[in-house]
């Protein structure tokens, strides 16, 4: 089983043929983007929630009344009206509406997506690809190929190594909500403000792009930050164009001059006056729901991008108490798209016989990309001690995580073993995999690390049953947002491997909004024990996994959503990190990463729980069919119909029964 379960995992894998490649756009085509081209010299671097959407609260703003569509055929003209709020209905047609779960956990806090803590689904700048729903960016990324497709940009950007100076050109079709036309001066502003007024918020980019200006009104100049000659990482510039929304200039005027030009203040306004350029924008919100509306003046339905309007009227995203509860939504048909973990997910179709579908029919049923880590938060004086977190890294039953809490839906490890690489093919030949073998552990060795902790002299208390570090009791509390149900499972069995080895784990489980907005707190997380995401698939992986694992960067961050929250510091990982986007010579880059990994695995930071996809992704198609399937020939990847190049199938899904 074990066998078979990696050669399907292999063959997911063997979808991601671009990732390592430097990625150039391409045009949209109608029958789905041609591989990208390496035009640049490649360096080698590399988380529940809807009903039924009746009964709309009457608070709600105006909506539409459920007549049949009249929106007229794009036509080759440019320009749009100004969005209107069509007017209020009741009950949302359930043929005119996609349900989503398990991306919105809590209710939502604000819209701009330059608030610290909006806690808003439609915001996602991630590297797979930004969610582009109601904001967009120049380009949409595709996790399949490593493909850029152009979205407010018009064609292929243009990327001048010897001098560091990218070149995007906007789309002429491409305009704001407001009637008024997308310009380079947006995607200025939009830089400019980041830069003054959001702490951290430019964090990820400030080194490696220098500025961003506007040449006039159509053209972008996005200026690397150059080192010895050569970009300081040129595949991280490129990235800014898949991941960071462009927003409105005057827009951005207004809130920054709302707010006295006061950064905190930027950055608490909920911008509810947004101007927008996506296919959808708010409809209504409360504590149990987000409903998005189609705005039909969408410039995308121009003949040069999609052609035509988004096929859903509306999209639900509601809000449920856990897992459970949006699963028991999604097999009932009141979800469409789950992307939330479903324990055995193959017994819905196996053996329940429902219509719901993966993107791939075999474990692990989807792209095993992403690495979910439980992180020491090393501001804790006992976790600082190494045996204290090799010990507990050691005793954690890893195989118990994977059948248990992902139910076979990951790679065990010793079928990929551990590294900071996911299980693709191209970041699996990025380290030398022998070097490392005596750092790499499979789990549930619980006599190593008891004989460990006594050969360090952290002895057990036969008063108490509890290990003791220079007197004080070895006690932690180990967390994760409630609902969350694979990390829940995955927390249990680390206080489980903690009780093994005489050292008492506690769980505490937060709702979501609190969890993250404590672990991203500029102190730091209030949890001795963690659980965070990690970065899955994008243009500058594993490179991009590395820095957020162990850069000394982030620690101290404020707003800090960018990586290493347990505040690990190591010069050498420092260095090396710094030093991998310069080097062009793979095998030079390939020693830099086995040492990373080397470093990564003696210390102990923090370790992978499990392989995990990017997103979960499944469908139940009782209303809507249409969706992207291994192996369709369509070429999109399997990220719920909204991130990146995903929101293609927004555009084509159709109904069961019209």
């Amino acid at each position: 089983m074990k066998a078979k379960r990696l050669l399907a995992v292999l063959a997911a894998i063997g979808l991601i043929v671009a990732m390592l490649a430097a990625c150039t756009p391409q045009e949209a085509p109608d029958e789905g983007p041609p591989p990208a081209e390496d035009t640049a010299p490649a360096d080698d671097d590399g988380a529940d929630d809807t009903d039924d959407g009746d009964d709309v609260d009457d608070e709600a703003p105006p909506a539409d009344d459920g007549a049949e569509d009249d929106t007229p055929a794009p036509t080759g003209e440019f320009g749009r009206e100004p969005f209107v709020m069509p007017d209020m209905i009741t009950d949302l047609p359930r043929n005119e509406t996609l349900f989503f779960n398990g991306m919105q956990w809590a209710a939502i806090n604000g819209w701009s997506p330059l608030m610290t803590g909006a806690n808003n689904w439609v915001h996602d700048g991630a590297g797979h690809g930004a969610r582009t729903t109601v904001f967009e960016t120049l380009y949409m990324y595709n996790a399949l190929d490593g493909s850029f497709i152009p979205l407010i940009a018009d064609g292929e950007y243009d990327f001048d190594l010897t001098t560091g100076e990218l070149t995007v050109r906007i789309k002429e079709a491409a305009y704001w909500s407001d009637g008024t036309k997308i310009t380079a001066h947006d995607v200025a502003r939009t830089w400019e403000v980041n830069v003054n007024y959001t702490p951290g918020g430019n964090a990820q980019w400030l080194p490696f792009i220098e500025n961003i200006t506007a040449i006039d009104a159509e053209t972008v100049l996005i200026q690397a930050v150059m080192v010895d000659g050569v970009p300081a990482n040129h595949r991280q510039v490129s990235t800014y164009l898949v991941t960071e929304y462009v927003l409105q200039a005057n827009w951005l005027n207004t809130l920054v001059e709302r707010n006295d030009g006061d950064p905190s203040a930027v950055v608490a306004d909920p911008g509810e006056d947004f101007v927008w350029s996506g296919p959808y924008t708010r409809f209504f919100d409360d504590e149990t729901r987000t409903i998005l509306v189609r705005d039909d003046g969408y410039w995308g339905q121009h003949p040069s991008m999609w052609g035509s309007l988004p096929v859903p009227r509306f999209l639900v995203h509601t809000i449920f108490a856990d897992n459970a509860a949006g699963d028991v939504a999604f097999m009932a048909g009141e979800v469409d798209v789950s992307q939330q973990f479903i324990a055995n997910v193959h017994t819905l179709w196996e053996v329940q016989g429902l219509p719901i579908s993966t993107f791939m029919d075999e474990p692990p049923f989807g792209l095993t990309a992403s690495l979910p880590t439980v992180y020491f938060n090393l501001r804790v004086p006992e976790l600082q001690n190494i045996a204290v977190r090799r010990a507990i890294a050691w005793a954690v039953d890893f195989d118990a995580i994977i059948e248990n809490a992902m139910t076979g839906q990951s790679p065990t490890f010793s079928e990929v073993p551990r590294s900071i690489m996911n299980p693709t093919a191209p970041e699996q030949a990025m380290f030398h995999s022998d070097a490392v073998a005596h750092l790499q552990f499979e789990g549930n060795e619980i006599d190593r690390a008891n004989e460990y902790l006594d050969a360090a002299g952290i002895y057990v208390n036969p008063a108490t049953g509890i290990r003791e570090l220079d007197g004080v009791p070895l006690r932690f509390v180990a967390s994760c947002p409630q609902g969350w149900s694979d990390w829940e499972a995955t927390i249990e069995i680390v206080a489980a491997a903690g009780e093994a080895i005489g050292i008492e784990i506690t769980t505490f489980f937060p709702d979501a909004d609190t969890f993250l907005s404590s672990v991203t707190s500029e102190a730091g997380a209030d949890f001795d024990i963690f659980m965070m995401w990690s970065n899955g698939i994008s243009p500058t992986e594993p490179w991009g996994r590395a820095r957020q694992l162990m850069s000394s960067e982030f620690v101290g961050m404020p707003g800090n959503w960018n990586g290493n929250w347990g505040a690990f510091e190591n010069a050498r990982a420092d260095e090396l990190i710094a030093a991998i986007p310069l080097e062009l010579d793979h095998d030079a880059v390939v020693d830099m990463y086995t040492e990373l990994v080397e470093i990564y695995l003696t210390y102990i930071p923090s370790f992978t729980a499990m392989y995990r996809p990017a997103m979960f992704f499944a469908v139940n198609e009782s209303v809507w069919t249409g969706f992207t399937e291994a192996g369709d020939g369509r070429n999109v990847p399997p990220m719920c119909a909204v991130n990146g190049y995903a929101i293609r199938d927004l555009f084509e899904i159709r109904l069961v029964n019209p």
